[in-house]
């Protein structure tokens, strides 16, 4: 019997998979059964079926104990992106499954993405451009807009960027950062020190991060440790006048609390990608706020980043078929499982 793989993203339309396994010299036999961003665990289920592998988006599409345990052949959940929020990494380890994911194929576009917001946030460079487009550039200089924009416009010499996670956007971000003469503490209890000092970064807690900071950036997973990580007493810890940006998890921050800060006048501007829910409500308050920027969860987008975002599932696949491991194991500590359950 062949191996068997099915895509319940709907990607291989967009990358001709086939072909790939073709040009490898794998045998795979390949389905499509795309599942929406609110499926259920037992359209999932049904969807993947017999397949030995799966490729999905596990940051919407739900891996939960129940699904794993129901695929009595997966070998390989395949997710695309970065984020896996939805897939139970444990359980998959238990029952020898092997789970990947994507985590550097947007590394630059992010911290890019990142970098970016933050200086539309310091220089302005929204608002500004709003004005301009009514038709005021001459009155630019009228108190009641010079008054309103010019005085939030800020140096980022000498300024400190708290990063929320030091993962692989973060140190990027850092490396860039560092070019704008950015002063940078970070709090991740999962990186090592030697890193914090290889990237010349301090090591803070969250409390100290919050209140050091003119600029807090997250860059953390979405966990339960992680959810609402900002809520209404965080926020208001922040240092009067900084700006925060989200490039992670919008579930990370508390919307209602943000909205209150930032009209409140206490944050000077936040910036964000992502929201909780997605897309965010069109009657969210936040909109109306003229120091509120979002981009609409297109931080790790760009040709080169999309091409190596379908490719790589297919690679982990052919990988797997040759009797290799995968390279983005989300759980390497599962190859003994793996091998007491399918060899």
């Amino acid at each position: 019997m062949p191996f068997k793989a099915v895509d319940i993203l709907g990607i291989s339309i967009l990358i001709n998979y086939e072909d790939m396994f073709k040009q490898a010299g794998v045998e795979v036999e390949l389905a499509v059964n795309p599942c929406s961003m609110e499926a259920t665990e037992d359209d999932v289920i049904t969807a993947i079926g017999d397949a030995d592998a799966a490729i999905a988006q596990a940051s919407f599409q739900p891996f939960s104990r129940k699904v794993l345990g129901s695929l009595s052949r997966c070998k390989l959940i395949a997710s695309i992106g970065v984020g896996y929020e939805k897939l139970d990494v444990g359980a998959a380890t238990e029952l020898g499954i092997l789970a990947t994911n994507v985590p550097d194929a947007s590394t630059e576009e992010v911290s890019d993405h990142a970098m970016g917001l933050i200086l539309a946030c310091t220089r302005r460079i929204c608002q500004l451009n709003q004005v301009v487009k009514k038709g005021e550039w001459k009155a630019i200089a009228d108190p009641s807009i010079s008054g309103e924009i010019w005085p939030k416009l800020s140096r980022l010499q000498g300024q400190t960027l708290g990063l929320i996670g030091l993962g692989r956007i973060a140190q990027a971000l850092v490396r860039k950062a560092k070019g704008f003469g950015l002063r940078i503490v970070a709090c991740d209890p999962f990186i090592a020190e030697g890193i914090f000092q290889q990237l010349g970064v301090e090591r803070v807690d969250l409390e100290q991060l919050l209140a050091q900071s003119d600029i807090v950036s997250i860059h953390a997973p979405l966990t339960a440790e992680t959810e609402c990580l900002l809520g209404l007493e965080q926020l208001q810890r922040m240092k009067p006048g900084a700006c925060l940006i989200n490039t992670a998890r919008g579930a990370e921050v508390d919307h209602e609390a943000l909205y209150t800060v930032l009209s409140q006048g206490h944050l000077s501007a936040a910036a964000v990608d992502v929201t909780e829910p997605e897309p965010i409500p069109t009657d969210s308050p936040l909109l109306g706020l003229d120091n509120f920027i979002i981009t609409a969860h297109s931080a790790g987008i760009s040709p080169p980043a999309f091409a190596e975002l379908q490719r790589r599932p297919a690679l982990e696949v052919i990988r797997l078929v040759k009797g290799e491991w995968p390279v983005g194991l989300l759980n390497p500590e599962v190859k003994e499982k793996y091998h007491q359950r399918w060899s």
